[in-house]
């Protein structure tokens, strides 16, 4: 008897030990300190913008991959392996959401498959909908982003999808559509499959779509979840989020705009988050990190970058191409009167550059693929080698009346003294230009004329002093008349 009971206990030992050796590197099996450890080495994985010549130089951070990048130019601020393709989790629901506020109604009512129920794990996050019942779009959406749920995520896809492999092709599609380049994804809310992933690039990409909705925003920065039962859906639905960013959180950021969790055993601890300070809106990713780094990670970017980047308004500061300064179509006292020029700078657009530095020490170079109506051309801008924004050269939107050549009205006006201001006329300009042609025309003819008869000779033409900046010029070739 005491030999089949050691017998025994030595093939249960012999298997367990088996089992522990097979699967010791899974996620599961890894201790804590483990992954701390692993946390803290990954630490001194380089951080690819600390390479860039006269940059701010960033934290080191546990997370794998990671990204700050402004929002409206696009300016990578901070970069660690933000082309590696990782697992996203949760933070997979932020296109999700995106898709569904851009494709549906509000209103429109999903109802839950029993693929979209059982689909998922019972111990993943969720709010516990069963077969049948109906919840709306807008109230989906909440669900997905407050309580992160996996099967509201599962009834929104099929909805848009007609099916979860479906809302999988619209996924891939819209990524691409939005300058993904190394994503994947086979379903909507982030449980681990091998082949879905992104990059912190990506991301960061798709949340500059994510974080432009004012709704989205709302509802990925607010901390509770309640929705009241109704006729298609009969629980009083009350959850809370677990994100530590929002204002009573451990880790509350005053500046928040939005902000995405996400944990898979195999993804650890990911992130992505908006803030915006002063004008500056930036987007931080955080991929493959440790609870609570994840938020530490966070904060610390967000602060690296509002505290050592500005923002420059070009339209304000670059006098390298002032259009304004082109004054065929606009002169103190001509016939044209008040007239705008024809094209002008974007005044909303701008660049970041780094404190340190200011527009002098910026490279440009003028684009004409552009694609808005009323654009016809961008200027780009780089530092260091480093893409740092770009302003558009746009059509004049606005004009004053204008009246016939023949009908052209013309009086003295008063100012704010009773004393008279100069004459205004206004005239058709397109009108004038014809006049104009027509005359220079025939003065020319005269003049030839004139030179055949009496023998004249042309004095040599004064040759044009061309500006001392070559740049400046050639800036000025294609867009100033």
């Amino acid at each position: 008897m005491k030999y089949k009971f050691s017998k025994c206990f030595f093939s249960v030992f012999c298997a367990f030990s088996i089992f522990l050796t097979c699967f010791s590197t899974h996620p599961l099996f890894v201790s804590a300190t483990d992954m701390m450890e692993q946390a803290e080495a990954r630490k001194n994985l380089p951080v690819e913008t600390n390479e860039i010549p006269n940059w701010p130089e960033g934290p080191a951070i546990g997370a794998e991959g990671a990204i700050l990048m402004e929002a409206n130019t696009g300016t990578i601020l901070y970069g660690k392996n933000i082309h590696q393709k990782l697992y996203p989790a949760s933070t997979t629901k932020i296109l999700t959401c995106l898709i569904a506020a851009e494709q549906a109604d509000l209103n429109d009512l999903i109802t839950m498959s029993d693929e979209a129920v059982f689909s998922v794990p019972p111990d993943g996050s969720k709010i516990w909908l069963d077969v049948g019942e109906q919840l709306t779009v807008d109230q989906a959406l909440q669900a997905i982003l407050i309580a992160s749920a996996n099967d509201a995520s599962n009834g929104v896809a099929e909805l848009i999808g007609g099916s979860l492999e479906g809302f999988a092709d619209i996924m891939n599609k819209r990524a691409k559509e939005l300058g993904c380049i190394n994503s994947h994804f086979v379903n909507s809310n982030g449980l681990y499959d091998e082949n879905h992933y992104t990059t912190a690039y990506d991301l960061a990409t798709i949340g500059r779509a994510f974080f432009n909705n004012e709704l989205l925003c709302k509802y990925s920065s607010t901390p509770k979840l309640h929705l009241t039962p109704t006729a298609t859906q009969p629980d009083d639905i009350i959850e809370f989020s677990k994100n530590k960013l929002y204002a009573g959180g451990e880790y509350e950021y005053e500046y928040l705009v939005g902000s995405k969790t996400g944990y898979t055993d195999e993804a650890r601890q990911t992130l992505v988050s908006c803030a915006e300070k002063n004008g500056m809106k930036l987007i931080c990713v955080i991929f493959k990190e440790e609870t609570p780094y994840q938020y530490e990670d966070t904060v610390n970017l967000f602060n690296y970058g509002f505290g050592n980047f500005q923002r420059i308004n070009i339209a304000e500061s670059d006098s390298e191409y002032v259009i304004d300064n082109a004054n065929f179509f606009n002169t103190n006292n001509d016939i044209f009167g008040s007239s705008k020029p024809i094209l002008s700078l974007n005044k909303e657009d701008y660049i970041v550059l780094p404190n340190t530095a200011d527009l002098s020490d910026t490279d440009s170079s003028i684009s004409y693929d552009v694609t808005e109506e009323k654009q016809i051309a961008s200027i780009n801008y780089t530092y260091e080698g480093v893409k740092v924004g770009s302003v558009s050269v746009d059509l004049a939107t606005e004009a004053v009346s204008t009246y016939q050549f023949e009908s052209a009205v013309s009086g003295t006006t008063e100012d704010g003294n009773g004393k008279p201001e100069n004459t205004v006329i206004f005239i058709n300009v397109k009108l004038v230009i014809y006049w104009v042609l027509g005359i220079a025309g025939c003065f020319i003819a005269i003049f030839v004329l004139r030179a055949l008869l009496n023998n004249y000779h042309f004095g040599k033409k004064r040759r044009r002093k061309f500006r001392k900046n070559r740049r400046r010029y050639k800036g000025f070739r294609d867009i100033d008349f």
